[in-house]
């Protein structure tokens, strides 16, 4: 079972996003487009786990004490770099529980010999990916220069600042990633509080 683990979003941001999604999507035809009932904040990737390592998974993150975040979604970019996109984004600002939250959650599943982020923990919320390219924001071998979303940066520029809303985030969420042919589908398997 594919699992990870992330925050939801706010109805109202994702009918804005959604509404933005329809207005540029055609700008970058070859790209893989998130369904908005799909956006989600990942907190931490797990990947394939066996049932039973999934119910340890969801003991450790009951242990984890997070504190509700202010989070505001705003602007865009393009994940590893704008003149080799490989993901496009938009971006998140949030005030310091919400790494608090990620940094915890990496240190209750290391226990479970569930690799530490070798990274910093960088919000986002993933709108396209190019074809065949990994999520990850950071340089992967075979990144190179392309025109996959060069329509899409055209139209940006002209578009101006982006603001799609701010939530307060009160839980987050065990998730199953099923992939497919037509993109990877959600299912919330756990709930936990925020305070």
């Amino acid at each position: 079972m594919r699992i990870f683990v992330g925050l939801d979003i706010d109805d109202e941001i994702r009918q804005k996003i959604t509404r933005f999604l329809e207005n540029v999507h055609g700008f970058a035809p070859d790209a893989r487009w998130v369904r908005p009932e799909s956006l989600h904040i990942t907190l931490k990737f797990i990947g394939e786990q066996k049932p039973e390592r999934v119910t340890a998974v969801a003991e450790q993150l009951a242990t984890v004490r997070g504190r509700h975040s202010e989070i505001r979604f705003s602007g865009c970019g393009f994940f590893p770099t704008a003149t080799a996109p490989r993901v496009f984004w938009v971006g998140i600002q949030a005030g310091p529980e919400l790494s608090e939250l990620a940094a915890g959650i990496d240190s209750a599943l290391s226990k479970l010999q569930i690799e530490r982020e070798d990274r910093i923990f960088s919000p986002h919320l993933t709108l396209a990916r190019g074809a065949g390219g990994s999520g990850a924001p950071k340089w992967r071998k075979g990144d190179r220069p392309n025109s996959t979303f060069a329509g899409l940066q055209k139209r940006l520029a002209a578009i101006g600042d982006l603001e799609f809303g701010t939530m307060t985030s009160r839980e987050f969420f065990l998730y199953q990633s099923q992939l497919s042919p037509g993109g990877s589908r959600y299912t919330k398997l756990q709930a936990f509080s925020l305070f």
